[in-house]
């Protein structure tokens, strides 16, 4: 997908039920795209999205929201990290039975 920003913003101003129709087609394209066993994640994702941006009064306030989503997650992510970190037995794989291969480290 080749995306025209002058072209998004000019349709968001002249346009936006126009520009509101086409950016959801571009994100139910992504998601159908993406591989199967991510397709339900993704739109939960995106409901979770479009309900946060419809809560908000403004668009402001949206991206605000938005970041605010975006910056939980990744405090997630880095929790988990960590604790992988400290304890490479606890991820998911280790517990399946998959065997850990230590790398030694360069110094």
């Amino acid at each position: 997908m080749h995306f025209d920003i002058d072209e998004w913003q000019r349709l968001a101003r002249e346009d936006p039920r126009e520009f509101e129709r086409k950016r959801r087609a571009e994100i139910d394209a992504l998601i159908a795209h993406a591989p199967p066993e991510q397709r339900e994640r993704l739109r939960a994702l995106q409901f979770r999205i479009d309900l946060e941006r419809r809560r908000a009064k403004t668009a402001l306030a949206a991206a605000v929201r938005l970041q605010s989503m975006m910056w939980e997650r990744f405090a997630e992510l880095r929790e988990a990290l960590i604790a992988l970190s400290a304890d490479p037995a606890s991820a998911p794989a280790a517990r399946a039975g998959a065997r850990i291969l230590p790398f030694k480290k360069r110094g």
